[in-house]
């Protein structure tokens, strides 16, 4: 079999460097370009372990050290919890990337009779994966980045109520700036059935050109993500929420003490 050297070379550089940058884009690295490419080079190095002889276990290891300099390399070393993340991202973004060129080669290169399938004899050539490996990463970056952006606002809410405990998904929207007008307490709001007694505190509300009075009730404990919130109401909404998985709607101003 020929073994085209300059071309592996060249190509595990260039699936390196897309790992790499995936891996800076998702955690936010923001280090630079020339960093990145150099820790490409030292990946696409690893070549030459093809000359010498390990053993599976030995060549597991090897491969674990040198996916370690990768990322010391590129991203330096802080310390081991961001170091073991960034590498942990590296294999993550290279199992996304290795299983999406697999499963496209298999697309092309199978053809099928019911349930019974043949190789076709055609094979995606180098050129090609070049061109859709950075096609697939951007696809991963795009989605992860967005479900990040949208379960960032979700948070862990315990109600306590005349010593009844209730577990709400709660959900912080920059948009709920509800507050009560006697004591300026901001206003949470649960799509609930809670057992409470006629002391309601009556809110108005503005929403869309529509007034409405939002009955309210304080409860006795309130935590989001185990962070204590005092002076804060419950509102208690008659529509479900449109947001998936939430039964509570948290007010704007927690947003400073939440991550």
């Amino acid at each position: 079999m020929t073994l085209y050297l300059d071309l592996i070379f060249l190509l595990n550089i260039w699936f390196d460097f897309l790992l790499l940058l995936t891996v800076s884009i998702l955690l936010k690295r923001n280090v630079k370009l020339i960093r990145i490419v150099i820790g490409s080079i030292v990946g696409g190095l690893t070549i030459f372990i093809l000359f010498i002889k390990f053993n599976n276990i030995t060549l597991f290891l090897f491969k674990i050290l040198v996916s370690l300099l990768i990322v010391i390399v590129t991203f330096s070393y802080k310390n081991l919890k961001y170091t073991s993340t960034n590498l942990g991202y590296f294999y993550l973004t290279s199992i996304i990337l290795g299983g999406g060129m697999y499963l496209i080669s298999d697309l092309f290169s199978y053809n099928n009779n019911n349930l019974v399938f043949y190789h076709n004899g055609f094979q995606i050539n180098y050129i090609v994966l070049l061109i859709i490996s950075p096609i697939i990463l951007l696809f991963y970056i795009r989605n992860v980045l967005k479900l990040k952006d949208k379960y960032s606002n979700y948070h862990k809410v315990d109600m306590l109520y005349k010593n009844k405990l209730y577990h709400l998904n709660g959900y912080l929207d920059t948009g709920n700036n509800l507050k009560d007008i006697y004591k300026k307490r901001g206003v949470v709001l649960v799509n609930l059935n809670i057992n409470i007694d006629d002391n309601y505190i009556y809110t108005p509300y503005n929403a869309l050109n529509y007034n409405g009075i939002v009955k309210c009730i304080k409860p006795d404990k309130l935590y989001v993500d185990s962070l204590e919130f005092n002076n804060y109401l419950i509102g208690i909404s008659n529509e479900k929420f449109k947001i998936e998985g939430i039964d509570c709607i948290l007010h704007s101003s927690m947003k400073g003490k939440l991550k």
